[in-house]
């Protein structure tokens, strides 16, 4: 009896065993005209356990008629068709609609090949949440994944999207750390240009009080990137030299900031004057405009880098090496500018130099969880009191991503740019 006791309780949970002798009363004759009260238990049994034939002794375990029929009740009303091994009922979800808007790639092409379409309403699956999206990101992958260039990983939803902020709707099996209408901000596996957008509950974190949700949807993607590289494994230091390109890109943004937080010296290279005095109000203490200067001979004559983020890759590869101190780390998260270079790896060994580098989308579950886990440890305490914040450059509605693309890929943004989905 037991162990049926415990099958009853992970469908209904302890619910029976607060109600009251008059509620289970009006149950039981509330039942009586559909199964008669005699036939509560028969009733109840056929639907709870159909497994268990009615020779069985476990049928005629010891249940008052009313727990039977308070089962019964439920069973009838809560899952109707439904056997108990094939049960959803461990998603907890508000009202939710059976479809959403959402921008797919159409094909693989420029931005025009973003087009709204109807599609189903996603379901958390076992440590998931499904998040009703106010914002979502707009990232350099996006991009990539759209001229064909970055494919999802196979269990990823094919829609675009790599962050977003909003509401939890719906709560998978095993998440006990988040609840209906909490307000979060999320990384995701994919499919962010949606109303609706499903990630594993461990890849969330909670919106920093006081921050808005256009800018709580600018954070994870550029800092779970820049932690990971800059801090994890590019081992950045205080008082340490850093230089990253594209200071004025949400990667850049992010990493002037955080470097700047953790006491470092930071320099950084950017496409124009506007832009480079945008990057100094940040926290980097130089910024070069790389169409005007070398950014090698400046580096060196400030010692040399410790650290290089760099996403430009091609001819900046065999530069970056150039501008390293002795001992120093090269980190590379993109390549924008290919990535094959000739290079002397001679200097690396002599110099002791370190080549690594990561792309975010690809890693574990658990690898994300534990740069989530460090960020709101280290991170978002700063975010909180205002010390450190995204800066916002644009934002679009959910079905002008198209323009949302081209203002990204045309390079004239300061920041992040979001779209506005609810």
């Amino acid at each position: 009896a037991c162990v049926d006791l415990k099958r009853v309780e992970a469908v209904f949970g302890s619910v029976f065993h607060d109600v009251s002798p008059i509620g289970l009363m009006s149950l039981r004759l509330g039942l009586g005209h559909r199964f008669g009260a005699h036939n509560c238990r028969r009733a109840a049994k056929n639907i709870c356990f159909p497994e268990i034939p009615l020779t069985d002794p476990r049928s005629a375990m010891p249940f008052h008629c009313e727990t039977w029929g308070f089962c019964a009740l439920l069973a009838h009303h809560v899952l109707p068709h439904t056997r108990q091994d094939q049960l959803h009922s461990d998603v907890t979800q508000m009202n939710l609609p059976k479809t959403m808007n959402a921008i797919e790639i159409s094909e693989f092409g420029g931005p025009d090949v973003l087009k709204p379409i109807k599609v189903p309403v996603p379901t958390p699956g076992h440590g998931q949440i499904l998040i009703k999206v106010a914002y979502a990101g707009v990232n350099r992958p996006d991009a990539l994944q759209r001229a064909g260039l970055y494919n999802p990983p196979p269990d990823a939803s094919p829609l675009p999207g790599l962050e977003a902020a909003g509401h939890v709707a719906a709560v998978g099996p095993g998440v006990s750390r988040w609840k209906e209408g909490d307000a979060v901000t999320a990384l995701l596996p994919g499919g962010g240009y949606a109303e609706y957008v499903t990630t594993f509950a461990d890849h969330a974190l909670p919106v920093p009080e006081g921050m808005s949700l256009d800018c709580a949807a600018a954070l994870c993607e550029t800092f779970f990137t820049v932690w990971s590289n800059v801090f994890e494994r590019g081992g950045l230091q205080a008082g340490e030299r850093f230089l990253v390109h594209g200071g004025s890109s949400g990667i850049g943004t992010t990493a002037i900031q955080l470097a700047a937080l953790r006491g470092a010296r930071v320099f950084t290279t950017a496409g124009s004057d506007e832009k480079c005095e945008a990057c100094l109000e940040l926290g980097a203490e130089q910024a070069w405009n790389y169409r005007d200067t070398d950014f090698v001979d400046l580096m060196r004559a400030e010692g040399s880098a410790n650290v290089i983020l760099d996403m430009v890759g091609g001819p900046y590869i065999q530069r970056n090496i150039k501008a390293l101190a002795d001992d120093g780390r090269l980190v590379q998260i993109a390549f924008l500018q290919g990535p094959k270079a000739e290079l002397n790896l001679v200097q690396m060994m002599t110099r002791r130099l370190t080549l690594t580098g990561s792309t975010l989308r690809p890693q574990s579950v658990a690898a994300k969880a534990a740069i989530a886990t460090a960020l709101q440890r280290e991170v978002w305490p700063h975010l909180a009191t205002g010390r450190i914040a995204p800066v916002m450059d644009s934002a679009f509605d959910l079905a002008d991503a198209s323009k949302a693309h081209a203002r990204m890929e045309s390079s004239g943004h300061i920041g992040k740019i979001v779209l506005k989905v609810a």
